[in-house]
């Protein structure tokens, strides 16, 4: 089980919520499962989004979830 925590637009875009558990194996994945979760809107974000795993940045979608895993879902930020 993984516990996927929202922030900024992510966030409003899961309809305001912070965190969940969701069980996936990747993130590519867990993008999937989320965008049947919380509809198209989040889908979008996601495809956008930068991911932490247990703090370190992933950059490859397709790589093994470890179990018991945080993802952060960061999605682009403006300012400078």
């Amino acid at each position: 089980m993984l516990t996927v925590r929202y922030f900024a637009g992510a966030r409003a875009a899961a309809g305001g919520v912070s965190s969940e558990p969701a069980e996936a194996g990747s993130i590519e994945e867990l993008a999937q499962l989320l965008t049947d979760r919380h509809g198209e809107r989040l889908g979008l974000v996601l495809k956008a989004a930068s991911f932490l795993v247990d703090g370190l940045a992933c950059h490859d979608r397709g790589a093994a979830l470890p179990a018991g895993a945080t993802v952060d879902v960061l999605p682009p930020f403006a300012g400078g």
